[in-house]
């Protein structure tokens, strides 16, 4: 029997359970727990409304606090979904700094991977399209939203700002991640590395950050890029390209 799959895609803070918890939920029962109380409750609320209304699918964040009022503090994002059973494990998170020209591709090649689970965050809620995919996060100060990414996350920086990508890059050299890659020149690079060597990082740490990103012989088109960079990724790391490519 068809009933919706909830699964837990992402986590802030501190939380009932973690990424990669599921549950299913059908009409009249449920099987497996998200943990919460309250946030369980919430998602077998929407789960139940869905499948009443015919939906297929949809994606929750939650801010535990204040949307359910539950002493936790942290953040989950939910994807609730048609579905006969529980699935796989979910993939690894994905952050795309930026929903300009570049980010948009990025997004579209990489949240039907299995491998990653997209989260999209830029500085104002009119830069990303009217129906993202992903979960998505607006945040007028980027910077602040930096401590919310798991220490296993994948990051991509492809903002409209090299002031912010400079920023970004420093804030995310000060705690752990699993890999950051930069758009931009062979140029632009150059001048960053000395930036970041001067506030501080070492040149073990700055390395750690892919820049260029994507593969030259594919060209500079948004589309073009993010298919190099998820070929890279695909492939255990990112290539380098370059090429100037900045979005």
């Amino acid at each position: 029997m068809t009933g919706i799959r909830v699964s837990v895609t992402r986590t802030a803070g501190s939380v009932p359970r973690e990424a990669g918890t599921q549950m299913m939920v059908w009409a009249d029962r449920t099987s497996g727990t998200i943990g919460g109380g309250a946030l369980e409750w919430e998602a077998m609320t929407r789960a139940r409304a869905m499948l009443a209304e015919d939906v297929t699918e949809a994606t929750l964040t939650l801010p535990l606090g204040p949307a359910l009022g539950q002493c936790c503090g942290g953040s989950v994002t939910l994807r609730l979904e048609r579905a006969d059973r529980l699935d796989d494990a979910p993939g690894a998170p994905l952050w795309i700094w930026g929903a300009g020209h570049v980010g948009r591709a990025l997004v579209g090649v990489m949240a039907p991977l299995p491998a990653y689970d997209v989260m999209w965050i830029d500085t104002h809620a009119d830069r990303f399209p009217d129906d993202p995919g992903v979960p998505v996060l607006a945040a007028e100060d980027p910077l602040r939203a930096v401590a919310l990414a798991a220490p296993d996350a994948h990051h991509l920086i492809v903002t409209y700002s090299h002031t912010l990508d400079l920023d970004l890059c420093h804030a995310l050299l000060s705690r752990d991640f699993a890999s950051v890659g930069l758009i931009g020149s062979a140029t632009k690079w150059a001048r960053f590395r000395t930036r970041l060597g001067h506030l501080g990082h070492s040149p073990a740490q700055i390395a750690r950050i892919r820049c260029p990103i994507g593969d030259p012989t594919l060209g500079k088109h948004p589309q073009a890029i993010a298919i190099g960079v998820a070929m890279g990724m695909l492939r255990g790391g990112m290539a380098d390209t370059g090429e100037d490519a900045d979005d």
